[in-house]
Parts: structure tokens; sequence; C-alpha cells
């Protein structure tokens, strides 16, 4: 099957590196065209718009940051929605709203096309790695159809329940990220303002059982942060308040989502808003009087 992806950013990007490197049949659009050089180079067939990939694939992808840049490429002479047909199904993989989700999915009916909602579990390192978890929801006979051409790019698909639900899980999976680099970090200035080596506290916490997978990849940033963001303070401040918004409407209290936004917000204040969001520590590190350089 021919499969598109819509979006080659850090994930896009790393996803359709995992379709080259199966063989797949792999098209593409990217708003900056010069970022998706390197993957024609590759064997991937870059289109001139998001129609172009919805008419030309049986499989469009989309991977883009947020629900303003999602209509950007969806409405329009040349959006997606002008060039899906009957038989088409559309993987939507960003994180939005589980309300945009099902609006779409309504506006895709009429064409005759199959709209699947869709999240992901893991970094792009992990899409390098060949480990990420796919997430769908929708109908199930639809999930099956498209379960071994996404294997290319995850081992791992699984459905998990009806349109929206994958969103619903991303974000639930989502807020604890942040959270956990604040109370890691917490722990980490606590033990250095009171005579332990930065790298001593964070290796001993890493080494114990409060580290998570998430942590083990992301911690070692608080030493030395990457030069280019794995997910920064802004997409990161984005996804909790997709949560807080959802746990407002469902009457469910997030404390702790609630307390690591505020800290995003001051990691943004102290101009960290581009760097990954491990940066939450540096907010941390300021209030607290102890050494607060971006290493």
């Amino acid at each position: 099957m021919k499969i598109g992806i819509i979006g080659l950013g850090e994930m896009g990007g790393a996803m359709m590196d995992r379709l080259l490197l199966a063989g797949s049949d792999a098209y593409g659009y990217n708003r900056t065209k010069p970022k998706a050089q390197r993957y024609v180079e590759r064997g991937m067939k870059l289109l001139d718009t998001p129609r172009d990939v919805a008419s030309t694939c049986d499989i469009v992808v989309t991977m883009v940051t947020n629900e303003s840049a999602l209509h950007a490429v969806t409405d329009g002479e040349d959006g997606i929605l002008a060039g899906l047909t009957r038989g088409k199904y559309w993987v939507e993989m960003s994180t939005i709203s589980p309300d945009a989700i099902r609006d779409l999915a309504k506006r895709v009916e009429p064409t005759g096309a199959t709209l699947l909602d869709a999240a992901v579990l893991g970094s792009q390192l992990t899409v390098e790695q060949g480990h990420l978890l796919i997430m769908l929801g929708g109908p199930e006979d639809a999930c099956e159809r498209v379960e071994e051409p996404l294997q290319a790019i995850g081992p791992n698909v699984r459905r998990i329940g009806d349109i929206g639900h994958a969103k619903v899980m991303k974000i639930s999976l989502n807020l604890a990220m942040p959270v956990q680099i604040l109370a890691l970090s917490e722990g980490v200035i606590l033990a250095e303002k009171n005579g332990i080596d930065r790298k001593t506290a964070l290796d001993m916490m890493l080494g114990g059982a409060v580290a998570s997978p998430m942590l083990k990849y992301r911690a070692p940033f608080i030493m030395k942060m990457p030069e280019k963001a794995w997910f920064d303070v802004g997409m990161m401040q984005k996804d909790v308040m997709l949560a807080l918004e959802l746990a407002r409407e469902s009457a469910v209290p997030l404390p702790t989502a609630s307390v690591a936004n505020e800290f995003l917000t001051s990691a943004k204040a102290l101009g960290l808003g581009d760097r990954d969001f491990a940066a939450l520590f540096y907010a941390l590190a300021t209030m607290a009087g102890v050494d607060s350089t971006v290493r």
C-alpha cells in the first residue's frame, strides 16, 4: 500500500525514516520543502500539496504540531479533504483534543474515506530504535486494515477504542512526563543544596526505583541539554493544557499537572520555551538559588 506522511518534523521525519528503511512505497509533504530533501535522497517521493498525498496514497498519516497546523493541511482546494475518496484511510497522529478529532471524523465521512484517531507512545529515539507503540481509535475492521502497513513505522499497533480514545490516552500519558521531571528535579536540587554533587544525586536517582524509562533517557539532559529539543517546553505545555481542559470537562482534579503547568510557564518566562522540557529543572533551580546555568 502507498503510505504518505504529512508533516516531516522530528517525529514525522523519524517515522519516514522507518518507512524508507522497510522499503515501503513512501510519499511525503512538508510545508518547508528543503527540510524534506534528505528523505527524497533516500527514496521518498515528495508531493506538492496535502491534496496530492491524499489522492495518491492508500494511507495518509498526519503528524503536525497542533490543531491550527492540522487545519492548514486539511482545508481548502489543496487540503487533505479535497483529495480523499472512498477506500482511503487517514491516520491522524497529532496530539489534539478528542473533540477536534471527532469533529474531523464527521467532515471526512462524506468523502467515503475512513479517519482513524491515532497517537504514538514514545520519542523520536523510540521510533529510531523501532520500539514505537501506535494507538488507534476507530472501527475495528479499519484498524485491522492499516495495522500491517503501520508496523513499518512502529511494530506495536493496538486498537484501544473508538474515535477520540487514542487522543484521550495520549493526553493522559503525556501529562505524567513534566510531573516526573519536576519531581526528579526537586529531589536533585534538595540533595545539591545540602552538599551533594548534582551529578552524584542524579546518578543515584536514576539508579533507583523512582527512575521510569522516560526519566532514564531524558533526565541526563539536566547535566547537558541537547542543542535541539526532543520535545520543547512550548509543545509540552500545549499537551498539559489539553489535559487540564479535558479534566475540567470530566470533573477530574489534576493537582500535580496543574503545578507542572505553572513551572512550564516559569521556564518560558526564563527564555527556555524552545528548549527541551527537561529545562523545568532550571526553572526550579532558579527559584531554589542553586546554579541555574543551562549547560
